[in-house]
């Protein structure tokens, strides 16, 4: 059977979502082409998203207005920044309310491959940033592309006699060793840590 075009074209968008594939494309597109006031609201939520939301000046993360929530809150301690890839980083790590320091969105990692150089992502207003800052934690992936980031921002940042850290390395809380691969496995050994700390 084939599908009418505006379908297809709705699941070929969505597909362009991160996390989404094909079939749930397709399900998402069925979805909301049958269910009106679902699409509706939709609509007007991506609307009021495009409209009224930016970059923070500061710091690069999603903001309503020129400051986002974390930069405005005068509460956050100011002597340390994180140092992520994107506002989704931002999220997750404000999720586990463990971190009270700013942050800085680089906007992707070093990928000489890709041409995204140091240029293309946000160092230059972090370096601008540094005045009272006592440390920077650089909290990019662990894929190469991460680590080698996070050892150039490293250098950089050292320089400027700033103390530069990263998360440290552990098994997932509840997780079994057995079902734990190596690398990840090997780096908690390597980075453990006396208990009680």
């Amino acid at each position: 059977m084939k599908y009418p075009a505006p379908l297809v074209g709705l699941a070929r968008a969505l597909s362009r979502l991160p996390g989404i594939g094909p079939k749930t494309a397709q399900r998402l597109a069925l979805t909301l082409s049958l269910d009106k006031e679902l699409s509706q609201e939709l609509e007007v939520a991506l609307a009021q998203a495009r409209e009224r939301l930016g970059v923070c000046r500061v710091c690069g993360n999603l903001a309503e207005g020129e400051l986002c929530p974390v930069c405005s809150d005068e509460t956050r301690d100011r002597s340390v920044i994180a140092v992520v890839e994107s506002p989704a980083d931002v999220f997750a790590i404000e999720k586990s309310g463990e971190f009270r320091g700013l942050y800085h969105v680089l906007g992707g990692v070093l990928n000489p491959l890709e041409g995204v150089g140091p240029d293309e992502l946000n160092v230059r207003s972090l370096l601008d940033r540094l005045e009272g800052v006592e440390e920077v934690l650089v909290a990019t992936s662990m894929t190469v592309e991460g680590e080698a980031t996070a050892a150039y921002l490293a250098e950089l940042l050292k320089e400027r006699g700033v103390r530069v850290t990263r998360p440290a390395y552990g098994l997932p809380a509840g997780g079994s060793l057995e079902y734990v691969d190596e690398v990840t496995l090997g780096r908690a050994l390597s980075h453990r840590r006396t208990v009680g700390e």
